[in-house]
């Protein structure tokens, strides 16, 4: 048993590739890697911060909102899609180019830290349902789903995470028809889902809060990145406009959008609309099949907070600490953090540490994009086989460089409050992109590598 544990384990880690890129003969068929990656479209939150969003600023602005959203989420991983699958890198390899080794130990470890975040909340979701259904102690319930969660993750995502989230990706979008579905027979049809809004009516600019409030989830892209790696070149177009673009886009934002303000406008809820007031109407609408539609949603999406977190913590502690231990281990460790998070009354905490970790995903992201688009194929072959440790440099001054002085823009904006609040992720952005393509032509790329050694 302990040797078939082993193999299971040795199997396991050599399939995760934190350290190198994905192998040609690893890379997943177009369907697996759709599968896998579209547990990311389910989640009670897109539901909810789209409502959220209805409420402040209107719904006809949270729509345009969110179509915007769409679009600019399609356009930016269309870039990040067919770079990951040129150099098979995660976001911990390429930021050792992008920002040095210093810089790309604090990406990585903003990168797990929030995918822990995520997945407490969307955890906290599922062990408040089963509180709410079965009458499980809360901490209870907590451990029952912290456990499963990293069991699930044990595996890879080429030889489980994608058969799993191919199995439930039909029962989540029957069960957001089923709740709209039963919402209507319930409390009966009616247009005010599209006149939600705020006291005195909606502001004429409250679409681009509503657009800018979804630059807060760029996080998104660094999970596009991460997962795109394992495509093969050969299907790069589909996944970089189909898996990993709008189609994707307009199901987890859209659709979900629509369904979360009208659930918002027809379920009645207390307190409020949030993740559990939206989750305990559900239940009582729905009963078990409502308990059943929040595992479903919540689990899927948290096969990949899980993942994420476990894979770039083990990264992080490659890159910081030379230290290699397997993914399962490291799983654990998100496990307990998470557990101890979920029991914790932690979270308007993390909420803050969330929008300020957000202005420093925006920079990486401008400053990824630039280095994409100018770099070309050739380019994309040189970062496929410079992103060891012993071949970058501590620190690369021109992303770390503009990384750290765009986000202090940005965190001086969001500190600001009020309408400067609403331009910090896009001048975070923008001042990536543009200080990163001055500080970059000064200092090319090729002249990163110490020793000149890029290979071995």
């Amino acid at each position: 048993m302990a040797g078939t544990l082993q193999a299971a384990s040795d199997e396991a880690q050599e399939l995760e590739f934190s350290d190198r890129p994905v192998p040609a003969d690893q890379r997943m068929a177009r369907l697996p890697l759709t599968m896998a990656w579209w547990s990311v479209c389910s989640a009670m939150f897109y539901l909810v911060v789209s409502a959220t969003l209805a409420l402040a600023y209107g719904s006809v602005n949270a729509i345009i909102g969110l179509v915007l959203s769409v679009a600019a989420y399609a356009a930016v991983n269309a870039v990040l899609v067919r770079h990951a699958i040129r150099t098979g890198l995660s976001v911990s390899l390429f930021s050792r180019i992008l920002l040095g080794r210093t810089g790309a130990a604090i990406a990585t470890l903003i990168f797990f830290a929030t995918a822990i975040y995520y997945a407490v909340f969307e955890g906290s979701v599922i062990a408040l349902a089963i509180q709410s259904y079965a009458g499980l102690a809360y901490p209870l319930a907590a451990l029952v789903v912290v456990v499963y969660s990293v069991l699930l993750i044990f595996g890879s995502i080429q030889n489980w995470l994608d058969k799993l989230n191919g199995l439930l990706l039909p029962f989540y979008l029957i069960g957001l028809l089923s709740a709209v579905g039963l919402a209507v027979a319930e409390y009966g049809y009616s247009d005010a889902w599209l006149t939600l809004g705020p006291d005195g009516g909606a502001s004429a600019t409250g679409w681009w809060d509503c657009f800018v409030a979804f630059m807060g989830i760029w996080i998104l892209m660094m999970f596009t990145y991460d997962y795109a790696r394992f495509g093969r070149p050969e299907d790069a177009s589909y996944h970089a406009t189909i898996n990993f673009g709008a189609p994707f886009y307009l199901v987890a934002f859209l659709l979900n959008g629509l369904a979360g303000i009208f659930l918002a406008a027809s379920l009645p809820t207390e307190g409020g609309v949030t993740e559990v007031s939206v989750v305990l109407a559900l239940i009582q609408l729905m009963g078990l099949a409502g308990l059943a539609f929040v595992w479903i949603s919540q689990t899927r999406i948290n096969t990949a907070n899980y993942y994420l977190a476990a894979v770039n913590m083990e990264s992080f502690a490659q890159t910081v600490f030379r230290l290699k231990l397997p993914k399962i281990f490291w799983a654990c460790v998100v496990g307990v953090i998470c557990y101890l998070l979920m029991l914790a009354d932690v979270f308007a905490y993390i909420l803050q540490a969330l929008a300020y970790q957000g202005i420093f995903v925006v920079a990486w992201v401008g400053i990824a994009l630039v280095h994409i688009l100018t770099e070309g194929k050739a380019g994309a072959a040189h970062d496929r086989v410079s992103f060891r440790l012993r071949d970058t440099a501590a620190v690369n001054p021109a992303g770390l460089g503009a990384w750290l002085l765009a986000a202090g823009i940005g965190l001086a904006l969001h500190f600001a409050g009020g309408a400067a609040a609403t331009f910090s992720a896009p001048v975070t952005f923008v001042a990536a992109a543009a200080v990163y393509a001055v500080l970059n032509r000064r200092s090319p790329q090729s002249d990163m590598a110490p020793h000149g050694r890029i290979g071995g």
